[in-house]
This record gives structure tokens, sequence and C-alpha cells, in this order.
């Protein structure tokens, strides 16, 4: 497949007294969504920030659009303007309203569009009564309502990169699919749109994601289009007779009196012929979680 990548990175090193992030290359394809998955502790928060700019103290290189390093990120307005970030935790002041936000928005990006920050806070139901409340303090929303604001914060703004860290874990089940359909819109509004997220909801965010990077240990062990990675990785059910064989061969299994199931590279398949086994098409969820096994510290 042909595409460009909206970053790149070469020898992204950032070390802490007992943890380092070890990346000798990272791409972020342009043109799709790529989810970011680990273990907690795995570095994924601390290279998203990397990319998107918040962390400024680590060695290496990035590009921005094929065209751009990260010293021009740091000084050009014109890479920041077509970049947006949401991210966990105190991403706005605690004591700002809601109307500072969008004023602030409206302040800090020249395209940001503040009758989109409207619409979008009506579609999200941002506001519980259904009216805008631009008096409403941060402090007062939900972690939830948290994120649905800093959505229609960044989604007001005509980018050409999304950088989301976490953003569907403090959402319900109905805002995580919505989390999804405005991903998708956000991709087909222009051409080679992008957006790199982090994530736990593997379930939830399969069907928007194109591309997945796996890290363990501050490092990428796994990554791919995700259709090719189910073709990588197969899922295998069997008798429990068949386990302890077919455990010599499989990437990850798990079993009980029953039978065991477990996550095959499709290049070792032919290794469990004579056995009774089914196979089906791994899940992203599936495969993520195999390779996490294969490289955790958890036993």
């Amino acid at each position: 497949m042909q595409y460009t990548n909206a970053i790149e990175g070469k020898n992204i090193v950032k070390k802490y007294k007992s943890f380092t992030l070890d990346v000798p290359e990272v791409k972020i394809p342009a043109g799709f969504a790529t989810a970011l998955i680990g273990e907690n502790g795995a570095g994924k928060t601390t290279l998203l920030n990397i990319l998107a700019g918040i962390r400024l103290d680590y060695k290496g290189e990035l590009e921005y659009f094929g065209e751009y390093k990260d010293a021009d990120r740091d000084n050009n307005p014109v890479v920041k303007e077509n970049m947006g970030y949401t991210g966990t935790d105190n991403y706005f002041l605690p004591h700002w309203t809601v109307e500072q936000v969008k004023n602030l928005s409206k302040l800090l990006f020249d395209n940001f569009d503040e009758k989109k920050f409207m619409d979008i806070y009506d579609e999200l139901a941002i506001s519980s009564n259904g009216s805008y409340d631009g008096k409403k303090k941060v402090s007062e929303l939900s972690d939830g309502t948290k994120t649905k604001l800093a959505l229609a914060s960044v989604l007001s703004r005509d980018t050409k990169l999304l950088i989301m860290d976490e953003p569907a874990s403090p959402l319900d089940p109905l805002m995580r699919d919505k989390l999804c359909e405005l991903i998708r819109n956000y991709l087909s509004s222009g051409e080679n749109k992008s957006v790199f997220f982090s994530t736990h909801n593997i379930s939830d965010m399969e069907t928007v994601t194109d591309y997945a990077i796996i890290m363990e240990h501050g490092k990428i062990v796994e990554e791919g289009f995700v259709e090719d990675l189910k073709e990588k990785y197969i899922l295998v059910k069997g008798e429990a007779s068949d386990a302890k064989a077919a455990k010599e061969v499989l990437f990850t299994m798990t079993e009980s009196k029953y039978g065991f199931e477990g996550i095959c590279l499709s290049k070792d398949l032919d290794k469990l012929a004579g056995m009774d086994v089914v196979t089906e098409t791994a899940s992203l969820f599936q495969i993520s979680v195999a390779v996490m096994k294969k490289n955790s510290r958890v036993k």
C-alpha cells in the first residue's frame, strides 16, 4: 500500500529513573486512524506527548507532514495550526468556564470556528439541560463531559492531524460509538487527514482503527495495518487432548478442561496439522492481548 506519513520519528529516546522509552522508528500513516495500544506504564502517553510536542525533553528526530521538523513545530505556526490535541486529567484549568474555553480557543488558533464549536456542543449534548451554559466551570463537569468539551474545542479547528490521549476512557458506551463516528467524519472531511490516539478500549475503538501500534516496556513490539495483522495472526480453538502439543506452536494460549484457545502465527498453522482444531479471524483486541501477553512481565 502506498501512503505518506503524518509523522515520522527516528531514534526517539526519553529516560526516566526506572523507565526508558526507546523507539528507533515510528510512523503515523497519513489519511488513517492509528491506535496506540499497550499496558499501563508501557510508554504510550510519553510517546504520544513527544509526538504532540507536549514533552520536549527527549532525544531523536521528528518530521511532520513530510516537510516540517520538530524545531518547526515549536517555531512555525503552520505546524501547530494543523495539529489538534486532547489529553487526560487537567486538559483545561478547573476554574475556566465553558465560555472561556471557547474564547481561548478562538484567541489561540486562527482556524477555530466558533459556529462549529456551538454545533458540536449541541451535537454532543455537553449541557445537561440542552442549552448553552457558558458560565459552567470545568471543575463542575464530569470526566466524560470534560472529554466532550475537549472534542468540541479541537474538532472546531481545521487541522490535518488529531492526537488524542485515551479519548474513549471517560466516555460511556454511547459516546464511545459517537467518538468513532466523529473520527470517521474527521478523516473523510479532507485529503490525508489523520488521527493518532491511545486507547485501552480496543474493542470499542476497533471499528475506526486502520493502523495499530502495540507497545511494551517503552518499545514498539508490533505494528501494522489492522487487516495485515489479521492475516499475520489467526485464532485457533481445539480439544483439551491437543492442548499440550498445540502450546508448543501457538503464540499465546489459554486452556481449560474443555479445550484450548489461542493466537497462532499464520505461518505456523501447518504445524497444527493432525489436531482437531478450528480457526477464526482474530479481532484486534485478541491480537493485541496476545502480543502484550507475549511481551509482558505480568505472569
